[in-house]
């Protein structure tokens, strides 16, 4: 039994996977005696599935309310897990990314959901130069908007409520840093993101796919662009099955092939 706690010392929620043969009152019990601001334990029955990728909960015990204020790394994110998509034990990979983040950069950070990348990013290097963020869910945009007023940020972070697909080309030379933090479906937007960053940039490339695979469609496109890259580092982020792991490709674009 494994489980993820989302909130803080005041409220937080308690998301388990209950495994067949398990007593999933029991262990609600058990969650809730064990950490005392767990008000509600929902499971898990379904995979992230839908044009959000979300997934279904169904409540094991607890208030029917699910909505959060999460603490991480000292800036605040509020949010209800059961209408958008967020990872706790992602925090310290949003640390990393953040820490690569130089002064003066323009970052993009495609299908930004509740915005913990830009607000982690502009927590980390204050001095950052703008940070714009793309989103096609509209409760998780709101939930950006309330995030980014939340933490003082509205003058370094620009929200947009649109598919990337179209938003995008506003950027298209425009970036030093291309943020691609969804796992299955990003590929589709990865010429998008190349053609986002100035003459020289980086682009953070998430995906749900083997290593080899995801390696020869980022060479794919950067072929067709006729971009030269340079693969600076490939990590295993978190594991979501049985020897299947998000990764993290960071590459660099260091201008015409």
């Amino acid at each position: 039994m494994s489980y993820d706690i989302i909130g803080g010392k005041e409220k937080a929620v308690a998301i388990v996977e209950i495994k067949e043969g398990e007593d999933e009152k029991k262990i609600a019990e058990e969650i809730m005696k064990k950490h005392k601001n767990v008000k509600s334990v929902l499971k898990k029955i379904s995979g992230r599935e839908g044009e959000f990728r979300l997934r279904e909960y169904e409540l094991i015990l607890g208030d029917e309310k699910t909505e959060v204020v999460h603490k991480e790394y000292g800036y605040f994110l509020k949010l209800d897990p059961q209408q958008v998509y967020f990872s706790p034990r992602e925090a310290e990979e949003r640390q990393r990314i953040a820490k690569q983040v130089e002064r003066g950069e323009v970052v993009l950070v495609m299908f930004s959901g509740i915005a913990p990348y830009a607000i982690a990013i502009a927590k980390n290097q204050p001095e950052v130069g703008k940070i714009f963020c793309i989103e096609k869910n509209p409760v998780a945009h709101k939930y950006a908007e309330e995030n980014v007023r939340m933490n003082k940020l509205s003058h370094k972070i620009s929200l947009i409520l649109g598919d990337v697909k179209f938003e995008a080309k506003n950027f298209f030379g425009k970036c030093d840093r291309v943020v691609m933090p969804l796992p299955f479906g990003a590929y589709d937007f990865l010429e998008e993101g190349m053609m986002c960053l100035k003459e020289k940039g980086f682009i953070h490339f998430y995906s749900g796919e083997e290593e080899e695979k995801v390696l020869e469609r980022i060479r794919e496109v950067a072929s067709k662009l006729k971009k030269k890259i340079e693969i600076k580092e490939i990590r295993k982020v978190l594991q979501y099955a049985p020897r299947k792991w998000k990764i993290c490709v960071d590459f660099c674009v260091c201008g015409g092939a």
